[in-house]
Parts: structure tokens; sequence; C-alpha cells
């Protein structure tokens, strides 16, 4: 891989003033030398429905297209019913969609989120690494980002003003870029056959 390390944000929230929106916003801030974060926007994405997954919607196209073309993904997600939202649901179904077209595959991954209470999203967190499983996706394991008492955390315009939970996100995400250096395939030979598959050094060699 390039010596720029590409880290796709998204969110797992659509409100207006959302915390975690906020909280990824400060990341593109705080985000090491040589690396960078793209965000993507989920309020385009439809409804996931089986009978369109072989001729996916445009919105959907360019989220597998942006998740293809980073080298790692960020994902900051807020809790709902002790598990993550639909919209994030929904998104990660799409683009794992049609079997055999896993975007997500092979990618690592770091997870962040906020919330009003004191356990700052881990059972969100929690239940978005089972399902990192069934991706082939490889997360971060520490350090554990949840920013508890969200609204003191940030200010009225939703900038994060809390140094110590500022330090913290530098902290996961410097050993993110660490970490997709580290795991990051070598390029295909280019005697390989151009039809070749992809196989990720950490996945046993069965590709997803």
């Amino acid at each position: 891989m390039s010596s720029q390390v590409r880290i796709l944000g998204i969110a797992g929230s659509l409100r207006r003033g959302s915390y975690n929106q906020a909280a990824l916003r400060a990341a593109t801030l705080l985000v090491p030398e040589n690396s960078e974060i793209d965000l993507f926007q989920l309020d385009g994405i439809p409804m996931f429905n089986e009978d369109d997954e072989t001729c996916p919607p445009s919105a959907v196209l360019e989220l597998k297209k942006r998740i293809r073309s980073a080298n790692s993904v960020l994902i900051v997600t807020p809790e709902y019913n002790y598990s993550i939202p639909g919209i994030l649901k929904n998104a990660i179904d799409w683009a794992s969609r049609p079997h055999g077209d896993n975007a997500w595959s092979g990618k690592s991954a770091a997870i962040m989120g906020a919330s009003l209470g004191a356990i700052g999203t881990a059972r969100a967190q929690y239940h978005l690494r089972q399902i990192f499983v069934a991706l082939n996706v490889f997360p971060l394991n520490r350090p554990e980002v949840m920013i508890a008492d969200a609204a003191h955390r940030f200010d009225e315009n939703g900038h994060l003003i809390h140094e110590p939970t500022k330090r913290l996100i530098q902290e996961l995400l410097k050993h993110l870029v660490d970490w997709t250096r580290r795991i990051s395939p070598a390029p295909e030979s280019t005697s390989a056959s151009s039809t070749a598959t992809a196989r990720h050094p950490l996945s046993g060699g069965v590709p997803a």
C-alpha cells in the first residue's frame, strides 16, 4: 500500500446536531501525518432489498466504491436499543451484497461512539464487532473510545472541547494507521492472473 492511509469515515446517525457526527468531524482534525479521513453520509442509502442487490442504486454503488478505495474504515455509532442504528446496519448489508461481492472484506477498522449516557455506546460497539466477523473486517481492539456524557464533551456548535477525549481519539487513529499498515495485503504479482482473488493475510486464505 502507499504511504498515505485513506480512512473512510461513516457516522451511524442522521440527526442534525448528532454528537456522533461531531465526533467524526473532530477525528478528521486529529489524524496522524500521511493519513486522511474521507467522509461518507448515509442519508442517501435506500432500504436494502435483495431483489435489487445485483443492480443496486447509485448511492450504494458509490458507497462500495468509496469503501474499496479506502485502506481502512472508521465507524462512529450511537446506540439504539442496545445495538447499532438501522441506518448503519442497512448500509453494512448493502455493501456486503450480493454474495461474493463484499466490499468490506479484508478492511481494517476502528470504532467510536458518543452518547448522553454513562456507557458511551459500549453495547452497540460490541455488537458491531460481532457483525465485523461476518464481514471479514479486522477491527482495532484498543483503545476503546466510548464518549459518555456527550453534552459536556462538545460545545453548542458541535466542536469537541474535552481534551482527554481528543487525546484518546488521536491515539485511536494512530493505532488504526499502524494496524492498517501492518495487515494490509501485499500487491498482487503482475504475473498472476488478472482474475485471481486477493486474499487477506489474516483471513486464512478464504475469500469472503
